[in-house]
Order: C-alpha cells, then sequence, then structure tokens
C-alpha cells in the first residue's frame, strides 16, 4: 500500500501534526508544493482553517491530483472551528475521492489563543491515530 502525507500550513501548527503522522508511519511529510509521485492508495492530507474555510491551495491540490488519489485521511488543526473535516468532505467529493470517515483534530495557537499546540501530546495522539487507521486500511 502506498502512502504518502501532505499538508498545507501558514503557521506551522499543520506541519507538526504532519511530521508526527509521517514519522509514525515511516514516509515523509512534504507540503502541497510537492507533487504526487503516481498513484496514492491512501493521502493523508493536512490542513487548516484559515478565515473559517480551507485554503485554495488546498482545493488546487486534490483537483489537480484527483486521478492519483485512492483515499485521503484528513487532519487539521484550528484555533476556533472543530475542524476542516466537513470541507474537505465537500471538495474531495466534488473530485470523486473517498474520504475516511476517521478524522484527527487539535488546536492550533492562534496570538494569544492555545499557547504552544499543537503539544508533544497533540503530536502522539497523531502518530497514534494514524497507526490505527493505516493497520484498518491494510486490513481491508
Amino acid at each position: 500500500m502506498k502512502v504518502e502525507v501532505r499538508y498545507f500550513t501558514q503557521t506551522g501548527n499543520t506541519k507538526k501534526l504532519a511530521d508526527a503522522i509521517a514519522g509514525a508511519i515511516g514516509c515523509e511529510a512534504r507540503d502541497l508544493s510537492a507533487p504526487l509521485d503516481g498513484r496514492v492508495d491512501l493521502l493523508f492530507l493536512g490542513s487548516s482553517v484559515y478565515a473559517a474555510g480551507v485554503a485554495q491551495e488546498v482545493k488546487d491540490f486534490l483537483a489537480a491530483n484527483k486521478e492519483k488519489i485512492g483515499a485521503i485521511c484528513s487532519f487539521s488543526t484550528a484555533a476556533l472551528l472543530p475542524s476542516t473535516y466537513k470541507q474537505i468532505g465537500k471538495i474531495a467529493a466534488a473530485c470523486g475521492v473517498t474520504l475516511l470517515p476517521e478524522e484527527f483534530h487539535c488546536r492550533g495557537s492562534f496570538a494569544f489563543l492555545h499557547k504552544g499546540r499543537p503539544n508533544e501530546e497533540d503530536r502522539k495522539a497523531a502518530a497514534e491515530f494514524a497507526l490505527g487507521v493505516l493497520k484498518k486500511a491494510e486490513q481491508n
């Protein structure tokens, strides 16, 4: 099974989760400027909430790579909103890409909110989450 991790971040919060996930599953976390190298069975896709929405870069990446992605597992950070899962789901559906029901989300620091997040505990939880998703995907 080919698995990759891609993310978009403006503050570095989502990169911290991407690095933890990639380290756990044995690959490299790369930002969205890195093209997918052929077909990917499972893409861990990291995004954040910016002005109550998903960044255009994420939308563009999915549209450009929809033929290469088997399924997406979403992970995200946000200071206020609960996650980007519903928004990623709409984008994935429009592209004809499957979004797994599992997601990982944690608070991200922004200005004076949630200082230090994602923290070590968040990164550990993200790594454990990814291992569980990967194990489940390999069994199916």
